[in-house]
């Protein structure tokens, strides 16, 4: 796929003597970074996929399972977890979002009987979330879909040594990332958390094939 498109706030001008260092987008210290027409073309596609491929799992998630993208990530990593339990604190960082968004998440999985907090005994400080038996039945009927989903709109368009590919290009990505947590809300204004990154969802998720791993 070609992608045509002009940034000029983004993009450099090449018109001036721009070499070495420069011609890659590496310019003197406090001058902006422009990106090349190349890296241009690449971020618009990268920002094509985090903005339709979440959109896309959610919908089949929605539909057929009638639950969303990050209330299923949620299910299915205490699925992973031993006793299928982890701190709230943990959840939270691992999905980035803030402690108060989990909490309105965990109210409705909670709600419908999939997952149920309690204090921490060893730290009363800190609350746990624990995914039920209804809690597991539900990722084991859910994961077939979403795999399938993920499948579809991601890996039947890659060729075996395009799936290392994507591994070893969005690894360092994500590992940039690590140190990048969503913003606190400002006092007396509750604020939305951002969208979770589905880069750092699905690779925690991943590690292992996307199935349930607790025994029951």
């Amino acid at each position: 796929m070609c992608f045509r498109v002009k940034y000029p706030v983004e993009v450099g001008d090449d018109t001036g003597d721009r070499t070495g260092a420069e011609a890659v987008g590496v310019t003197a210290e406090g001058e902006t970074r422009w990106l090349t027409p190349e890296q241009q073309q690449a971020w618009v596609v990268l920002l094509g996929v985090i903005a339709r491929l979440p959109t896309a799992l959610d919908a089949q998630l929605q539909r057929d399972a009638g639950i969303t993208h990050i209330e299923y990530g949620v299910l299915s990593w205490l699925s992973r977890r031993p006793e299928r339990t982890a701190r709230m604190s943990e959840i939270a960082a691992l999905n980035s979002v803030t402690l108060s968004h989990l909490s309105r998440i965990a109210s409705r999985l909670e709600h419908r009987g999939w997952l149920r907090r309690a204090p921490d005994p060893g730290d009363g400080r800190t609350t746990l979330a624990t995914l039920t038996n209804l809690g597991w039945d539900k990722v084991v009927a859910t994961a077939p879909g979403h795999v399938e989903a993920v499948q579809r709109h991601v890996f039947d368009h890659l060729q075996p040594t395009q799936v290392h590919q994507l591994l070893t290009l969005s690894a360092p990505i994500l590992d940039g990332l690590s140190g990048v947590h969503p913003p606190a809300p400002s006092r007396g204004s509750p604020m939305k958390s951002p969208p979770t990154s589905l880069a750092a969802r699905e690779t925690r998720w991943s590690r292992s094939a996307d199935r349930p791993t607790a025994s029951r």
